[in-house]
């Protein structure tokens, strides 16, 4: 990757990171009431495909395609999320679980596309892996087991989403972001009104006041459209195991911003693997050198020219 999709992919990372506090104060109960979160991504799904698909065209794939990344990437990934927060999952610890996806999304993409990793994507994603073990560990608190499982199961989807993206290689990401979301917000309706009931819908959209509405616009507009849209893109333009090591960056923001505007103060065990994602982030995409036999570590002009030349 050159030096501007490795800053776009940090955007990205930036934006995405933010994004789990905003998600969880759209769900915050208040008054006694609270959006359901199926419903609330339900919403968000209808203003990402409406109107955009009507201004875009149709990406250059099939429909099994498109379908199949919408499924994978935003109906699995975002309601297996949603309710994995629901159900207490927190914001900080959400953003970190969820970058499992970038180990399996690797594994995946070896298995099923044969993009094999070069050593130093292996390096940094295996620092990255350490990395989120050890803020794991570092972390205090009961975290319900149904929520944890509900926000790796999303990790697996929105890897298997990833997959499905890097092999259609279709150019134009915003346009896939869009036309892909139109098998979404069906299902999540479908499937709030059995989990909440139609009393529960009624509540939520009593309940929907600015404060959901300032969510849903971040996660539209900023994470989807803008992050979706340049993520999809890069996937189609180089490998994915080029791409996904910049996520391994969305934890330290998630833990970031939940400590500065949640007050979730983390301990020293994440920040010391914060630096190891962030860390092997770097080493993933040859910012950071690994020591050569016989010559030393890389020099800062090596390591410049060779990130050009990526």
């Amino acid at each position: 990757m050159n030096r501007r999709d490795s800053l776009l992919a940090v955007l990205v990372a930036v934006l995405w990171g933010f994004n789990f506090v905003v998600i969880d104060w759209g769900l915050e109960e208040r008054d006694g009431q609270s959006v359901p979160p199926l419903l609330l991504l339900a919403v968000r799904f209808v203003l990402v495909a409406f109107p955009a698909v009507f201004l875009l065209p149709r990406p250059k794939a099939p429909w099994r395609v498109i379908a199949a990344v919408g499924v994978f990437m935003s109906l699995g990934q975002f309601g297996l999320l949603y309710t994995s927060l629901a159900a207490g999952m927190p914001p900080g610890l959400a953003g970190l679980v969820l970058q499992a996806q970038v180990v399996l999304t690797i594994v995946i993409a070896a298995g099923v596309l044969r993009e094999r990793p070069s050593r130093l994507q292996t390096v940094g994603v295996l620092a990255g892996a350490l990395g989120l073990v050890v803020v794991a560990l570092g972390r205090g608190g009961h975290v319900p087991v149904v929520a944890l499982l509900l926000c790796l199961l999303a990790a697996l989807s929105w890897a298997i989403g990833n997959v499905i993206s890097r092999a259609a290689k279709v150019p134009g990401g915003l346009s896939l972001t869009v036309w892909s979301a139109l098998v979404v917000p069906l299902p999540l309706l479908a499937l709030s009104l059995v989990l909440d009931g139609p009393e529960g819908i009624r509540e939520g959209v009593a309940a929907f006041g600015w404060e959901a509405l300032v969510s849903t616009a971040y996660t539209v507009v900023l994470a989807s459209f803008v992050g979706y849209g340049i993520f999809n893109s890069l996937l189609a333009k180089h490998p994915a195991s080029s791409v996904v090591p910049w996520i391994l960056l969305v934890p330290p923001v998630a833990i970031g911003s939940a400590w500065l505007l949640l007050g979730e103060v983390p301990s020293a065990g994440e920040l010391a693997g914060g630096a190891l994602l962030v860390l092997g982030a770097l080493v993933a995409q040859g910012v950071v050198g690994l020591p050569r036999s016989g010559k030393g570590v890389a020099t800062a002009p090596e390591l410049i020219e060779s990130v050009e030349r990526r």
